[in-house]
């Protein structure tokens, strides 16, 4: 157990939720030398990230898109693998089709495809715009040092050092990098291209923060890199490959993955403040179950909800982020997600579409209200939506039954678990439905295919409420904090507990933020937090088995008695495979 000044020399590890953070945390400790059980509530593990085989189709329930490919083959690489063993990555042309509504709403969009070829979409832009070719091909390459940027000097620091951040190469950009704080990516967007049409091309990212364009700062143009430059990827088999190889990972690695197992509390012992603790209260020393068991550990890493760690596992006077201080920032948007086996073909779609409505800023304002902290009763469910829908059968014939495709549709929906609760039957539950009927008709008479609805064999309805009790998502949010200038980099909440030194956090409620890279490079943060590794350098690759016990030997891990700043990261890595 922890020593009396923090979390001491032990080996045990209880990594708490089997989404890909907690998966990719307990992979990299296992690898390190520590004893890691991983406790999963669901059967199966993923998280959001999950998978669901209904009437013969096959949907990815959670994230769809695959961007920034070298995170992916990063974190193998530390574990020593190759991800081209793992996954088998298609690169999509088109990379998506655009629907943007027409003169008539219920009549046909006007279809634009984003190709994989970035010298022809700078040729299809400026037939929209003249001249738009030019500058957003400007605005991409801008995007792309943006995203060098971000991965070589902010995504992979714990921000224990912020001055670590601050090199030669980041303050020769510090003009550059003040106007991208300090305005939004709208505005940003606005002084590139006039057509709207355009303008939701390079803004629509800002979703995948949780967000809206007109509330995410301008650094965030840095996402048009992952589109326009860098091309879209698609795992064949669907998304939940990833998952399944990362928990071949973990298991290989002597990580104990416990299924149907539910976590209820995080038991914390009393513990004195220190000089180097100032604010601590105790330390963990383990996990109560559902069923009264206690599973003890040297260190907990709460890969669940934030919100739900903070709230519901910790006693109040162990929460560094208590009730009152959620209630002044902004869960960001759910999701209403219609899974449907469709029978005949679908051509019109692409494996990504996307659905926008002229009146954009009305569209996300009803979804997410005018401030950060809106009230569930400021939000409302807009009658035509800007949606997302994804057909995985356009590239994977074995995701449907012969004749037959399947579709996934996103509406960005407002944080409110009052929708769509209530379960079978009940009245909102049937108005979740309804809305879903609405938006198949939507996406049928904007793509052009008549008596959509009509087609669907099989689907399921996903929506605010089942997120709050399937993940006990805050508010029922799908994608986790907004990721407003407030709740981005260094003002995001950080990876570890500062009550309780031995408690860590993974996963998108925490540093760097939401989406399946962020997730796998918040787990490379839990070891560098254990490293006392305060560098904004991703660990060198791959990493030696056993890399971790120096660490625990010399009182490393967090608040241990006499920590030591880290050793040159590279004296981690292990011998190429």
């Amino acid at each position: 157990m922890p020593g009396p000044d923090g979390a001491g020399r032990g080996r045990r590890v209880v990594v708490v939720g089997g989404g890909i953070g907690g998966l990719a945390t307990a992979s990299l400790l296992a690898r390190g030398g520590a004893d890691v059980t991983l406790l999963e509530r669901h059967e199966r593990v993923g998280g959001r990230a999950g998978t669901l085989e209904l009437d013969g189709f096959r949907f990815d329930t959670g994230p769809s898109w695959y961007f920034m490919p070298e995170v992916f083959a990063h974190f193998f690489a530390l574990m020593g693998e190759r991800i081209e063993d793992h996954l088998d990555l298609v690169r999509l042309d088109p990379a998506y089709r655009v629907f943007f509504e027409g003169a008539d709403p219920g009549g046909p969009a006007q279809a634009l495809e984003v190709s994989g070829d970035p010298e022809e979409n700078w040729t299809r832009f400026d037939a929209l715009e003249p001249g738009a070719g030019a500058r957003m091909r400007a605005y991409a390459g801008e995007s792309s040092e943006a995203y060098r940027t971000a991965i070589d000097h902010f995504l992979y620091t714990t921000f224990a050092r912020s001055d670590r951040a601050l090199g030669a190469p980041v303050l020769r950009r510090s003009g550059t990098l003040a106007r991208l704080l300090t305005e939004t990516l709208a505005d940003r967007v606005a002084r590139t291209v006039q057509d709207p049409r355009l303008r939701q091309v390079l803004g629509y990212h800002a979703v995948f923060l949780g967000s809206s364009p007109y509330r995410v700062p301008a650094l965030y143009s840095l996402m048009s890199h992952l589109d326009l430059v860098d091309g879209v990827r698609f795992p064949r088999g669907g998304m939940y490959t990833v998952i399944e190889a990362i928990e071949r990972l973990a298991l290989a690695a002597g990580v104990r993955i416990r299924t149907g197992t539910e976590v209820t509390a995080i038991e914390v012992v009393p513990a004195s403040r220190t000089a180097r603790a100032p604010r601590r209260t105790g330390l963990a020393r383990g996990v109560r179950l559902a069923t009264g068991e206690l599973v003890p550990a040297d260190v907990v890493v709460s890969g669940a909800d934030l919100h739900h760690t903070e709230t519901e596992l910790l006693a109040p006077e162990h929460a560094t982020l208590p009730e009152p201080v959620w209630e002044r920032r902004g869960p960001g948007i759910s999701a209403l997600l219609v899974l449907a086996g469709v029978r005949g073909s679908l051509p019109e779609l692409a494996h990504h579409s996307l659905f926008f409505t002229r009146d954009w800023p009305g569209n996300f304002d009803a979804v997410l209200g005018n401030g950060a902290s809106a009230s569930p009763d400021a939000l409302r469910v807009p009658e035509a939506a800007s949606m997302y829908v994804s057909r995985t059968s356009a590239t994977d014939m074995d995701a449907a039954p012969p004749g037959h495709e399947n579709v996934f549709v996103l509406v960005p929906f407002p944080a409110d678990p009052r929708l769509g609760a209530g379960g079978a039957g009940s009245p909102a539950r049937a108005e979740l439905e309804a809305h879903a009927d609405r938006y198949l008709d939507q996406v049928g008479a904007w793509a052009g295919v008549p008596g959509l609805r009509d087609r669907v064999v099989t689907r399921r309805v996903v929506g605010p409420a089942d997120f709050a009790r399937d993940f006990s998502a805050w508010r029922g949010t799908a994608l986790g904090m907004e990721h407003t200038l407030r709740q981005s980099a260094m003002f995001r909440p950080g990876n570890v507990s500062a009550r309780v030194p031995n408690l860590l956090y993974v996963g998108g409620g925490t540093i760097p933020g939401v989406g399946l890279p962020m997730c796998l490079i918040s787990a490379e943060l839990v070891a560098k937090r254990l490293l006392g590794e305060t560098s904004s350098r991703a660990l060198p690759a791959p990493l030696r088995p056993g890399f971790l016990d120096a660490s625990r030997a010399t009182g490393r891990w967090p608040g241990a008695r006499g920590a030591q700043p880290a050793r040159d990261p590279h004296e981690l890595q292990g011998s190429a495979p």
